[in-house]
């Protein structure tokens, strides 16, 4: 019995083995992935630091990829991250708010042409 299990669970590690190579194989054959979610980055200049509030980034912007704090103050990310082949191509925004919800500073970096 015990021989059966030992063959059998190699035969499992095998399997899942062969089902993560060909995951990794297939993603580098199509040569391309994204992280994030795509937000109007052509709005970013519309951002007036001590005057948009939360719901005027939340209007513009839409539900936050990512929330966090930083110096205890909350923080929110829009970002949009694509891989492939022959390069990348990243978008991201970085807004920091004060203790009322309105913007103290932003951040906005892009690789886009």
């Amino acid at each position: 019995m015990e021989k059966f299990f030992s063959i059998r669970g190699f035969k499992a590690i095998k399997l899942s083995l062969l089902l993560l190579v060909g995951g990794i194989a297939a993603t580098q054959l199509t040569g391309c992935f994204s992280v994030g979610q795509e937000f109007a980055a052509s709005r970013v200049p519309e951002i007036k630091i001590g005057q948009t509030s939360k719901k005027d980034i939340s209007d513009m912007f839409g539900t936050p990829w990512r929330t966090g704090m930083e110096d205890g103050r909350p923080t929110w990310t829009y970002g949009i991250y694509k891989y492939s082949l022959f390069g990348s191509e990243t978008e991201d925004l970085l807004i920091r708010f004060d203790p009322q919800g309105v913007v103290r500073s932003y951040t906005f970096g892009s690789t886009r042409k």
